[in-house]
């Protein structure tokens, strides 16, 4: 049933009595610090008070004072801290602009104004929500469990959920004198989104409450029509319900089983729902007359079902043992129907206080009773579900001083896997963790996909890669025409993440001209093997490798995003080009110089052919990285050289002594880093060092050395740096990363000699 809002204890200037509010509130609870609630209260009132007189006493149909009391009375009944009653008093005066955030965190602290900042998050998903699009009861089953599972989602504290629903609750129960469009617009939010949160948090009065509510205004004539068959029976009922209360005490306590009896009110919806689910009317419902029993434990549940089914005759499918097998949100109970006294169908619950309580506050309840927790393995929502239930439970044993560790650690343990974004016109759309703009466009249309240029999160133009979060809108900014750039597919570039989106952006270039993919595939791979300087590649021996007959296929199939470069530089690897080279002889010139001293010792990570390991050295003239062709030379005391196939030093050693160049390769681990000489030519500009320096600060890579020289004729200038690297992949996706800043002209690998 509807429940009527409370007055507030009142002075006699008519204004409200703080103290006696809050002695009433201590009555549902333990608080350890009333007088710093209390100053909340004063802190509140006095913010309306300013607002106010601010807008020349203007008469507002609300008061955030009154809804902060009246969210807080709520919570108080949930049994919730005294921290979740003073964000609820502060949050609607923070909401409206009356309150300054910065001052409840100076006043009350970091806790505080977080958990304000959370419910504030969740209600900007209001704002996302069109509400001529908003859809009519029983609709959109797939919008409105994304939307339910966005708000999960963006829950840091179960606190917030609670607050916020809280918050609904005063909402809807204030909509009586509203206008007919805010009262279904309101109604159909909470109906929708809230109604169930509360539901699979296990709080049925506030589910029942919402549900009857947002029935009222969204089925008027329905509501009013269940609410008169009910009241026409009441009397009757009531006389009846009686009788079977004081029959079952008394038959229970002769049992040795000590129960609390009570007659159970039906809400309005559910007895609507269930009339529409069975196709029946009003007077098959048979659960109108119905009682609830409370035992001291789940033996007298089952000794009590025993009893009840002996007094009475048992209703065929109408039994449900939720203590066996508990409902998803955590409801436990005994559920049967049978023919009571002068033959009229009966429900009977059976349960213990401690279900009852969870049945009533549901999380809540975990406050105040405590349980084993047994999570079972599911999807990203129901883990978040089952935390934010547990963060509770735990809270009651470790007490305050341990709810920021365990909500910390179930942060880093419950992650979502999903995201869940807005379009403009306020559809939510459901994508995996890490996707981009680039990935929503595509996920909208193939077409939106392609001609996509440009993106707006919450307004804002962001890049094509940005990641985006959980609430975000997403506009997405298209030319009238035109198709997808190569560069998306460029994985170091971070353009795209989901499979569909690459699948769409390279069955485009699959329909373009073998021509053009021909050249474009050929001045990628130029392009990318100039910058990580790889040269003297056998593309005949390359094809075969990828399953194509000649060169030209590589080039068509790289160019229509077939191939990725990558896939190519590991068929290079395995050419006997690659691997197996005339011997050749060290260069004169000191060849550790420059090298990283981490490498002084014997390397493990290069394999000597024939022999197993030697002490390895890593030349300084060409600094060979995971990935280059190799080959090694045998120097005298100090084991084995490794220097790139083409490198120059080593050629000149080749007349001398060849035959002491040997065959090396690089082994499985790829635990080292070595040094890698980066050339970058730019037209200069404020910050663009600081810019390089973030990127690789980013990758985790390693600076040597840095050398920087500017042309003020040509304004441009010649960045040299020495990074250590650990592969080619890691070298490549730093390349490219540098090579996407603005200015830059040309990054590439260069070589000491």
């Amino acid at each position: 049933m509807v429940k009527v809002r409370e007055d507030h204890p009142l002075l006699d200037d008519g204004s409200i009595d703080i103290s006696s509010w809050i002695e009433h509130i201590q009555s549902n609870g333990d608080y350890s610090d009333v007088a710093v609630l209390q100053r909340a209260c004063h802190l509140a009132q006095q913010a309306e008070k300013e607002s106010e007189a601010s807008e020349n006493a203007w008469a507002h149909t609300t008061s955030s004072f009154e809804t902060g009391l009246e969210m807080a009375q709520i919570l108080a009944d949930l049994r919730l801290d005294h921290e979740t009653l003073i964000t609820a008093v502060l949050y609607r005066a923070v909401r409206e602009g009356k309150l300054p955030i910065e001052t409840v965190k100076e006043q009350f602290g970091d806790t505080i104004s977080l958990l304000i900042e959370g419910v504030l998050r969740m209600a900007a998903i209001s704002s996302f929500i069109n509400p001529t699009n908003k859809v009519v009861l029983g609709q959109s089953i797939k919008q409105l469990d994304n939307l339910r599972k966005m708000l999960v989602a963006m829950v840091d504290d179960v606190r917030v959920a609670l607050i916020k629903l809280a918050e609904r609750t005063c909402a809807i129960r204030a909509l009586r004198d509203a206008s007919y469009d805010k009262q279904k617009r309101v109604a159909q939010e909470v109906f929708d989104i809230y109604a169930p949160l509360a539901h699979r948090l296990g709080i049925g009065h506030i589910k029942w409450e919402l549900e009857d509510l947002s029935f009222r205004y969204l089925q008027e004539d329905a509501y009013k029509e269940v609410a008169r068959q009910l009241d026409e029976k009441r009397l009757d009922r009531q006389d009846y319900i009686e009788d079977v209360t004081e029959r079952l005490i008394t038959v229970l306590g002769a049992a040795g089983i000590e129960a609390d009896v009570n007659g159970r009110a039906k809400h309005i919806y559910s007895i609507w729902r269930k009339m529409q689910r069975k196709n029946v009317d009003f007077y098959q419902i048979y659960d109108i007359r119905a009682v609830r029993v409370l035992v001291p434990t789940v033996r007298d549940c089952y000794a009590a079902l025993g009893i009840i089914h002996g007094m009475w005759q048992h209703v065929p499918r109408e039994f449900d043992d939720y203590i066996a097998t508990p409902k998803e949100n955590g409801y436990r109970s005994l559920h049967t129907a049978v023919i009571g006294p002068q033959a009229k169908v009966l429900e009977v619950q059976i349960r213990t206080g401690e279900m009852h309580d969870e049945a009533e506050l549901g999380v809540c309840a975990h406050w105040h009773y405590k349980e084993e927790s047994a999570s079972e393995s599911g999807s990203s929502y129901e883990d978040k579900i089952a935390w934010l239930r547990q963060v509770l439970e735990w809270q009651e044993e470790l007490g305050d001083s341990g709810v920021s560790d365990i909500v910390a650690q179930f942060r880093h343990d419950v992650i979502d896997e999903r995201v869940y974004v807005f379009t403009p016109d306020g559809h939510v759309v459901d994508m995996a963790a890490g996707v981009t703009p680039l990935d929503f466009a595509y996920s909208i249309h193939t077409e939106v996909g392609h001609r996509c240029r440009g993106a707006k999160v919450n307004g804002r133009i962001v890049p094509l890669n940005y990641t985006l979060t959980t609430g975000e809108q997403v506009e997405v900014i298209t030319a009238k025409e035109g198709g997808p750039s190569r560069d998306w597919l460029n994985s170091t570039l971070g353009y795209t993440q989901s499979s569909r989106a690459k699948a769409n952006i390279q069955h485009w270039f699959k329909q373009q001209d073998r021509d053009k993919n021909l050249s474009e595939g050929r001045s990628i791979l130029i392009k990318e093997f100039h910058r990580l300087g790889i040269a003297g590649i056998d593309w005949k021996k390359v094809a075969p490798l990828l399953n194509l007959k000649a060169v030209e296929d590589v080039y068509v199939a790289v160019g229509a995003s077939d191939l990725r470069v990558s896939q190519v530089l590991n068929a290079l690897q395995e050419t006997d080009a690659w691997q197996q080279q005339e011997q050749q002889e060290e260069s004169k010139k000191d060849s550790f110089e420059g090298r990283s001293a981490r490498h002084d010792h014997n390397s493990s990570d290069i394999e000597i052919e024939g022999v197993g390991n030697l002490m390895t050295q890593i030349a300084g003239c060409c600094k060979p990285v995971p990935g280059d062709p190799v080959l090694g030379y045998i120097s005298q005391g100090r084991g084995v050289t490794v220097h790139r196939d083409d490198c120059i030093e080593l050629l000149r050693l080749k007349l001398d002594e060849p035959k002491r160049v040997i065959v090396v390769d690089w082994n499985s681990s790829r635990d080292n880093v070595y040094p890698v000489d980066v050339y970058i030519q730019a037209y200069d500009r404020h910050g663009l060092l600081r810019d390089i320096m973030n990127i690789l600060t980013s990758e985790s890579v390693n600076i040597i050395n840095v050398n920087s020289a500017s042309t003020k004729s040509e304004y441009t200038v010649d960045i040299r740096l020495t990074v250590e690297t650990n592969s080619l992949d890691e070298l490549g996706r730093v390349l490219g990363r540098i090579n996407q800043l603005r200015n830059i002209i040309e990054v590439r690998r260069t070589y000491s000699s």
